[in-house]
Parts: C-alpha cells; sequence; structure tokens
C-alpha cells in the first residue's frame, strides 16, 4: 500500500513540474513576438532583415517621390541640399554590378577611405638579411628605399533620367533600377579608366604608365617592362607562342602564382586560333560555367578597353593585379532627386569619388607590337 502511494504522490509532482515548465515556455514564446527580445532575435529568413529593409524602402520612396528621409536609415546623409548617401544594401548591388562591368576590379587591390586623400609606401629596396655565428657581430641591413604611391582621385557622376509615370507605377522598384543604372554607368567609365585613365581628374591607367625593354633589375621603379612580338605589325609569324612565354617567365615566381591576362574580345579570337608546335591549340576554353579560359596556365580577363593588335600597340597584359594595382574607393554614393530640370522626366545626380595607380611596377608585363 505504501509503495502504491509513492508511486502516486511521484505522478503529481511530475505533472506539476511539466505544468510549471510549459508554462515557462508559453511565456518565453509570448516575450519573443514582443520588447526587446524581438528587436535582438537573429534574421534568419531569406531577404533583408528589417532595419535594411526598412532603409530600402525609405529610400525607393526617396526617389519616387522625394520623401523626406529619416538619417537613421541611411548610412550618412547631408538633407535635400546635398544630396543623401545610398543605404548600404543598395550600394552593395551598385558594387555587384561594377565587379561584372569592371574587370579589372574584381583582380585589383581595392582600398575603401573616408578621407580626400590616401598615401601608400612601397619598399623598393628590402631589409636585407645575412647568415651569422652565434656570436659575431650582426651588421646593419640595407636602408628601405620608400616610395609614396598617391592614386590620382577623380569623381564619377552619372544623372539617369526616369519618367513620372514610370515613378508613379506602385509596382516600379526605384531602388534596384537606381542601382543597376549607375552601376551599369560607372562601370563602363572605371573600366575604361583603369585601361586609359591620364590621371588628371581620373585614375591612372596601366597602359599610361612609361615602359621600357629593360629587365626588372635595371628598370626604374614605377616603368612596366614591354616585350616585343618580334614584328612590326603582328604576332611573330614563325612562332607567336615566344613573346607570351617570355612576358610569363620575365615576372618573379613570387608574383607569377596570382597572375592574369589582359586583352579584347578581338585579340583573344586572333590567339584563339594559333597553335603549338604539337598542334594544340594555346588557348583552353573553360568546360566549368563561370571559370574564365587559359592561356598557357594564366586565366584571361575580357577587357574591352584594351586596344587591337596593330603597330605599336600594347594589346595584352600579363599581371597580378592584387599586387600590382591599387584602386581607392572614397566610401558612399550620393543622390541628388532633380525633379525640375528636365521635366517631366526626373533626374538622379549621382557621384562617387575613387582613384587608382600602378602599385608595383614589376608585377605587370606588357606585349607590345613590335620587332624589338
Amino acid at each position: 500500500m505504501q509503495v502504491e502511494q509513492n508511486i502516486l504522490k511521484a505522478l503529481e509532482d511530475s505533472n506539476a513540474s511539466f505544468a510549471e515548465f510549459k508554462r515557462g515556455i508559453e511565456a518565453r514564446f509570448a516575450d519573443l513576438e514582443t520588447g526587446d527580445a524581438k528587436s535582438n532575435r537573429p534574421h534568419l529568413g531569406g531577404g533583408p532583415d528589417p532595419e535594411t529593409k526598412a532603409s530600402i524602402d525609405a529610400f525607393g520612396r526617396y526617389l519616387k517621390n522625394g520623401d523626406k528621409l529619416e538619417l537613421k536609415s541611411m548610412s550618412a546623409g547631408s538633407g535635400p541640399d546635398g544630396g543623401f548617401a545610398v543605404p548600404k544594401a543598395i550600394d552593395g548591388m551598385i558594387e555587384s554590378v561594377l565587379f561584372k562591368q569592371s574587370p579589372i576590379r574584381k583582380y585589383a587591390q581595392i582600398v575603401q577611405i573616408s578621407t580626400p586623400d590616401y598615401h601608400k609606401l612601397v619598399n623598393t629596396r628590402g631589409w636585407g638579411a645575412s647568415w651569422n655565428g652565434e656570436l659575431a657581430a650582426v651588421t646593419a641591413s640595407a636602408t628601405p628605399q620608400l616610395v609614396d604611391i598617391a592614386p590620382p582621385m577623380g569623381e564619377l557622376r552619372a544623372n539617369p533620367q526616369a519618367s513620372q509615370q514610370m515613378l508613379d507605377d506602385a509596382f516600379f522598384d526605384a531602388g534596384t533600377w537606381i542601382a543597376q543604372e549607375l552601376g551599369l554607368a560607372f562601370g563602363e567609365a572605371e573600366s575604361s579608366a583603369f585601361v586609359n585613365g591620364n590621371g588628371v581628374n581620373q585614375p591612372q591607367g596601366l597602359l599610361t604608365v612609361p615602359t621600357s625593354s629593360l629587365s626588372d633589375a635595371t628598370r626604374p621603379f614605377g616603368t612596366i617592362q614591354y616585350i616585343p612580338t618580334g614584328a612590326a605589325g603582328d604576332f611573330n609569324a614563325t612562332n607567336p607562342l615566344d613573346a607570351l612565354q617570355t612576358m610569363i617567365y620575365s615576372m618573379r615566381p613570387g608574383y607569377r602564382a596570382d597572375a592574369v591576362w589582359l586583352m579584347a574580345p578581338s585579340t583573344l579570337a586572333k590567339i584563339a586560333t594559333y597553335k603549338d608546335t604539337q598542334g594544340r591549340f594555346l588557348v583552353q576554353p573553360s568546360l566549368i560555367l563561370g571559370q574564365p579560359a587559359t592561356l598557357l596556365g594564366y586565366a584571361i580577363v575580357e577587357a574591352e578597353h584594351m586596344p587591337a593588335v596593330a603597330a605599336s600597340a600594347l594589346p595584352i597584359l600579363f599581371a597580378n593585379l592584387n599586387r600590382g594595382y591599387l584602386i581607392v574607393d572614397r566610401i558612399g554614393t550620393s543622390i541628388l532627386v532633380d525633379p525640375f530640370s528636365n521635366k517631366p522626366n526626373v533626374g538622379y545626380y549621382a557621384r562617387k569619388r575613387l582613384g587608382a595607380a600602378l602599385l608595383n611596377s614589376e608585377c605587370v608585363k606588357v606585349l607590345k607590337i613590335a620587332a624589338s
């Protein structure tokens, strides 16, 4: 009888504990739907988190209706007269399109700054090291020779237009549209400047840097070595492979591993017809979607603003861009809505400041269409 009473008491205690546990769980779920617990809950959905979505929605209303923006929903801002900075999510979409439009940006070294100017020191001599015995005197290392690299800065500007009917359409996504338009416009301008920019209120392009036939040991720092094709107006007809191989092996092994080829589509089409002495094509197409074709084992990057093959032209670069070319982005893209200048259209005056320059001339080799 006592055993049965003990069992009944244990069951009652267990039920009471379970009921208390259940009430605690229910209270916790209720708390998660309200108050601070809800705002601190991590976002697990596929779309943007609530704060980012609110920022994008506010930016879209500003683009469509000129609604006043709360500064907290923006990455930065200066009021209607100076334009508002693009929210982070929209700015990310612009950068995504820029990478697709501007191939050099994908491989170069990129630094983001918040000041009007930027300098980078490059050591061209190194410290030097020597072997010594345990009690031998240690000689002083060589004095480093520092070069100050200051990429020339410029301001990219664009002024896309939208009709008022487009903006009145409730289903028109103004934020995505402006991101795509600016990405295409800025990407095209960047792509050209990174190749041919003269450094005056714009980046210094890779092909505007002085060139020389001298090797790394004797060439002045900041001058790119060119490799001649051996023919005055084209590749060497006997063996076009010679100049390309020389470009590869004239670069130091430490830089060579991450190097890529840059050339225009027309140049790639020409090289794609060349074969080695065994009858194999020099260009190997990729069998994986999204992966670049290769030339002599190194990836090929198509850059539309590279020149075509012609006498004295520089149609091909072999470069480790991450070590050799520096892009400096001034953080933030600002936009000012202008509904007055081109009525009935609404204009969006957007601007972004950036610069670029050659960082290490030993990381870049260029092919020159010349006999020597």
